[in-house]
């Protein structure tokens, strides 16, 4: 079974994401819901960023809970994402619309399926 390795599920809110990520910080990140029979948490988008707070901010209001990891470096990010978007669907069963893209000026491919853009 595919793992996010991600702390949460938490309420996606101003207040809760202050409360967890209190600087910049690289990192990634599930948004997504709690599946009423099961009580598990449902993966519907997945995504990076270098402000793990101010991007997050962005999807309030979007989906009601949220999952969360630092990452040590860009790359590691990077390297997440693309692994959690091929674990949980990719654009057929996540809100994604495309495969996550590369940094700007890196040359890194997905370790899952060699994409680099």
């Amino acid at each position: 079974m595919a793992s996010l390795e991600m702390q949460g599920a938490y309420d996606l809110s101003n207040v809760k994401i202050n409360e967890l990520i209190t600087e910049a910080c690289e990192g990634n990140y599930a948004l997504g819901i709690i599946n009423e029979k099961t009580k598990k948490f449902v993966v519907k988008y997945v995504g990076r960023d270098s402000d793990l707070n101010a991007c997050l901010k962005q999807h309030v209001g979007r989906h009601p809970k949220f999952k969360f990891s630092y990452a040590s470096s860009s790359q590691a990010a990077f390297e997440k994402v693309c692994k959690n978007f091929h674990d949980f669907g990719g654009t057929k069963k996540l809100g994604n619309n495309f495969h996550p893209a590369r940094p700007a000026d890196t040359d890194w491919k997905c370790p899952c399926c060699d994409k680099f853009d």
